[in-house]
């Protein structure tokens, strides 16, 4: 059995929705067991129902509005602390859970751990792409200043999880800039071209674009977090914008409105690739045991997935190919 600490307090919407999702990822995996962390009245009655769901009763839950730092040193019976602890402690295989990715980032670090040789845990995910073949971008936040040789650990990172993950054996690197020569973007990233491309056991392509980010022309995309953070959230807002402006479009006239009709359930679809819903988030990578962070506004599907995502990345040893490819060469 693979048991995942799921957290049940996480996450912008009510727990029943978390618990859901935790019922249709068990029902999906029958070589799966929940650990599920939170409120006594909200996980007790729910694992009494389910013989392969255990309750890891806390009594806190950090806010997503407050500091990560302080909230993990304060509320140390939080769902999120106790769920990595259950981790650390050899309860759990791994973690999950849609509250406030800088505690997640904080405590995965704190209390999980981070893989020996790994100088900083980064957030990656992977996005749709043309034709069907997802990019995994890294960083997406943690890290907003990194040094070459940071990004050259990350690049390893995001390649474990794009052979893992996403099922691409051999993964073709890009460093996101601002044009595609070598000789373009600032002194960072042409120190970090120079770090990738001398980098042993990468498949470096050299620089890519942001369009190059929902092409499907790479497997991985490396980046320091501000930028990814920056990429990520433009991409949110552009999805919303085009949206909007549909729903505009099909309000405006019945041939647009049956038009809109038509397309609802590919918009829909598009929308889902786009969240991560897919895979249930991103993964903290660089970290002693898989930890996974869904969106805030989470929903059923998006949680067993990323349940079921945490679990294959345990069987298939995850951590222990970044490990591996971050382990000093003879």
């Amino acid at each position: 059995m693979t048991r995942v600490v799921v957290d049940a307090m996480g996450g912008d919407e009510p727990p029943e929705v978390v618990l859901e999702g935790i019922a249709r990822a068990l029902e999906a995996d029958q070589d799966l067991e929940v650990l599920v962390a939170g409120d006594e009245d909200k996980v007790a009655p729910f694992c009494a129902k389910h013989s392969r769901a255990e309750a890891l009763v806390t009594t806190e839950v950090i806010g997503m509005a407050e500091h990560p730092t302080e909230a993990v040193r304060k509320k140390r019976d939080s769902s999120i602390v106790r769920g990595c602890r259950a981790v650390r402690e050899g309860k759990a295989d791994a973690f999950f859970s849609a509250g406030s990715t800088g505690a997640i980032l904080t405590a995965g670090t704190l209390v999980v751990g981070r893989v020996k040789g790994v100088g900083r845990a980064a957030l990656a995910s992977a996005l749709p792409g043309i034709g069907g073949r997802m990019t995994t971008l890294i960083d997406l936040g943690a890290n907003a200043d990194c040094p070459p040789e940071m990004l050259v650990q990350f690049a390893h990172m995001a390649c474990a999880y794009a052979r893992v993950v996403v099922g691409v054996p051999n993964p073709r690197v890009a460093l996101l800039n601002n044009g595609t020569e070598e000789t373009k973007g600032s002194e960072a990233t042409l120190a970090a071209h120079a770090a990738l491309a001398a980098a042993d056991g990468l498949d470096f392509a050299g620089n890519c674009e942001g369009r190059d980010l929902l092409a499907g022309t790479y497997d991985v995309i490396v980046t320091d977090g501000l930028t990814g953070n920056v990429a990520l959230k433009t991409m949110e807002g552009t999805a919303k914008y085009i949206v909007s402006e549909l729903k505009a479009a099909a309000a405006s006239s019945g041939k647009a409105a049956v038009g809109a009709l038509l397309i609802k359930g590919a918009l829909k679809d598009m929308a889902a690739r786009l969240s991560g819903d897919a895979l249930g988030g991103a993964a903290l990578l660089g970290l002693k045991a898989p930890v996974l962070v869904g969106h805030g506004a989470t929903n059923p599907e998006a949680i067993k997935n990323g349940t079921l995502t945490a679990a294959r990345c345990v069987r298939e040893d995850l951590c222990g190919k970044i490990a591996e490819a971050l382990a000093p060469k003879a």
